[in-house]
Formats: C-alpha cells, structure tokens, sequence
C-alpha cells in the first residue's frame, strides 16, 4: 500500500525527500561522483532550467538504471480514440450546449491506457495552451506496460473503482472522491484495484496546475496545502520483457526495454505526483444574498499569460450549506467566456436534477447560455429559503478559454442526449406588465 508526506502545495516549490532503503538519498550533493548501492542519478525537470525559485520544478531521482536506457528504437503505435488540439468540430455536429449518458465500462480486456476516450479538445499542444477531455474506462491492468505522456500533466477524477498508480517517484491509490495529477514526462503504470473502473481525465498541455490565490477570502478555506500528498518512494525490481509508450506532440510511440522503468529508489525535489481528497475542500459562500461567481469552488487553476484568465480550472460542486436569503440558490442563467465540460462523480447536481447521472458529463462552450432546467428554477424560485444542507453530491467542471471542440467519437456515442435542450424548453415567459414584490 502507498504511503504518502503531506503538505504539498501545487506549484509552489516545496522540496520533499524520500528513500526506500536506508542511505539510498544523497546528502549534501545532488549527483556524488557514485551513489550509494551503485545507483545513477537523474534530474527530472519540469520547468526551465532558469526559472525564477518560487516555480522551478526539478527533481533527482536515483535510481537502477538512467530512463535512456530502451532495447529498441522507437516505433509508431496508435490510440485512434484519444485525440489531442488542435481539432477540429465534427462537421456533422452542429454548435449547441451538449449532454452525455455515461460511457459503459467494455467487456473486451481494456487498460487505463488502451481506455482513454477524448470528448473534447481545446488550444494546441504544440504551443503548449490548452486542454483536452477525456473519460477512461478500463478493467485490466498495466503489468508490463508503462507510460508517459510528454505533451502534458494528466489530472485523474476517478467515478468508478480505485485506482492505483505506481510512478517512477512511488505509489498513489485514488479512490472515487479523491483525484491525482501525474506530472509531464513521468513514467507510470495504471492498475484496476476493483477490476474496472471509469473516471475522467484532464490533460492540461498549459502551465502547470496550481492552488489559486484566495484574495479576499485570506489564509484560510478552499483546498489547503496540507491536504495535497505525494508519494514516498517506491520500486519496482523487475528483469523481464517490458514496454514503454510516449505520447508526445499529439503521435504515439513506444520501445520494447527489458526490465521495469519504476526503478527509483530515492527521490527528493518538488517536480512529483500528488494526489488531492475532495471530500477535505473547506467551502465558502454567501451568508446574506445574492449568489457568488462559481469561481470560489477553484481547486485548481492553470494560469495563461492573462492575468486572472486561466488555461483550466478545477472546479468542484461539494457538499455544502445553502443559507442565503431572498437569492436564486442554484448557479444562474449565464453566458460565459471560459468554456465548461462537466462531470458528476456522485449523487445529483442541484440545477439539473433529471437526465444528468454519475458518470455522465456535459458540455457548454464559451457564450452559449446556459442554467437550470425548467423544474430547477421553480423548485429555486419558491422554495423555502431555511438554510439547508446541499448533501450526497460531487459534481466537477474542467474550464478553460478556449473552446472546446467535440471529438469524432463523442458526436457519435449513442449516448449523446438528442432532447438536452429541451430541459429549458418549459421556461415559460415570466412577464406580465406588473411589478413584482419589492
């Protein structure tokens, strides 16, 4: 089982170091002329080599072998269902706000990689902007096969069955209700504790995930640094027939190598994998009227080079108290310049409580209205407005500034909802030349 050091805060330069056998981890010098039990040691760099301190990222992994060691040239392999920007619209899917049914887990052996579905694209990977949706589904594991992708930092919201995800830096098991984010360029494996799982994934080809700045609301709230856990490490002794395969500028590849790549044994730097609880997120609203932007739920942002306009957000919609007076509770009707794919992990989503079901997700790009369904505003309109408890529920938004186009295989699953729209088509016209209460 995993183990994990708490206190990692996202983007902002901590340093950790961990060793799976005593005296493994170096002390006072990053790459002694030879390391303890003959190991190499290897630098891992997630940020330019001149970035400013606050967000250098670079780890030193010592470890069995140096990563360039492969048996074979790489060779072109093929994933033809997940995509990567820039992509364009399906030409048989004409602009509209979108709704999926859940994805169905296959019958054929399928691992986390062979599973990755894309729904939607965003930017270009190439320029490093942007984003891309997918959902996984699988029912096996990755015994002999690894991988790392190159083009971006994986974030992983889990809907269906536990997770494990051994890296080269150690192990995280991610349960439903928790996510994980697996750097750029890490090598890792993927294995089905529960036998199949589904989830989601957001593949950020930006700057690098990070806690937002809380402003006003100060020190405290949202998502706490102490909560976010990075693996200690771990390794895997394995001389057999293995393969690698990179994902890198949209293509894949892969080389056959002879041994496990998971052969780290000590580690220490702030260039790691994490993982996050959701269930610890520390809510805040309103406590009078009117009700807030949806940005207050920010786990996670990505920035772009436009302050306070960011490449992705990590939005959740957790448990919580509704104790506003005299408001419209549930999110509003509203156009938006970020552009929204949603999933729900668990329970109901307060504004669309029919036709949207764990596992599902939706799509809303940027400017489309959107808002509660026809009984979602009633039920918001007069219901009474006591303070209530907003309780067995998890929904999540990946946003972003760029649109985000539907993939080929998403415009054609049969469970594209053909009558989304017709949730609002029972709002009725409201008005009637009278004033209303003051």
């Amino acid at each position: 089982m995993s183990r994990n050091t708490p206190s990692y805060m996202p983007g902002f330069g901590n340093d950790f170091e961990t060793e799976s056998l005593p005296g493994a981890l170096p002390q006072g010098q990053n790459s002694p002329q030879k390391c303890n039990y003959g190991l190499y040691a290897e630098q891992l760099s997630g940020s330019p080599f001149t970035a400013p301190r606050g967000t250098n990222e670079r780890s030193w992994l010592y470890r069995m072998r140096p990563s360039v060691k492969h048996a074979t040239r790489f060779a072109r392999c093929n994933f033809p269902l997940w995509l990567t920007a820039p992509q364009e619209q399906d030409e048989n899917l004409a602009l509209g706000q979108y709704r999926w049914d859940p994805i169905p887990i296959p019958s054929e052996r399928t691992d986390f990689i062979a599973g990755v579905r894309t729904i939607t694209t965003a930017g270009d990977a190439l320029g490093q902007s942007g984003m891309a949706s997918h959902v996984y589904i699988c029912n096996a594991d990755m015994q002999d096969d690894y991988f790392f992708n190159a083009d971006a930092e994986l974030l992983v919201v889990p809907q269906i069955g536990r997770m494990r995800f051994f890296t080269e830096m150690g192990i995280m098991d991610v349960d439903p209700l928790e996510i994980c984010v697996i750097p750029r360029g890490m090598m890792f494996k993927a294995l089905c504790l529960d036998g199949e799982a589904r989830g989601y994934i957001c593949e950020n080809y930006g700057a690098k995930l990070t806690l937002p700045d809380r402003g006003p609301i100060g020190a405290n709230c949202l998502a706490n640094s102490r909560d976010f856990k990075t693996p200690v490490a771990a390794y895997e002794d394995k001389e057999t027939p293995c393969q690698l395969t990179v994902k890198w500028c949209g293509g894949f590849h892969r080389t056959q190598i002879g041994h496990s790549p998971l052969d780290v044994i000590a580690w220490h730097g702030n260039y790691a994998p994490y993982k996050y609880d959701l269930r610890t997120y520390s809510p805040v609203g309103a406590i009078l009227f009117d009700h807030p932007d949806p940005s207050i739920f920010t786990v996670l942002t990505a920035p772009s080079g436009e302050e306070g306009t960011a490449n992705i957000d990590f939005v959740i919609f957790p448990p919580r108290w509704l104790v506003a007076e005299h408001t419209f509770r549930p999110p509003w009707y509203h156009r938006n310049i970020m552009s929204e794919f949603m999933g729900l992990i668990h329970g109901q989503y307060d504004a669309k409580e029919e036709g949207f079901v764990p596992g599902g997700m939706s799509l809303h790009n940027l400017m489309l209205p959107h808002g509660p369904d026809a009984s979602g505003f009633d039920k918001a309109s007069n219901s009474d407005l006591s303070p209530q408890k907003l309780d067995g529920t998890m929904a999540f938004m990946f946003e972003t500034r760029f649109p985000q186009m539907v993939s080929p295989y998403a415009a054609n699953l049969e469970g594209l909802q053909d009558g989304y729209v017709e949730c609002w088509q029972g709002l009725e016209r409201k008005f009637d030349g009278t004033p209303g209460e003051k």
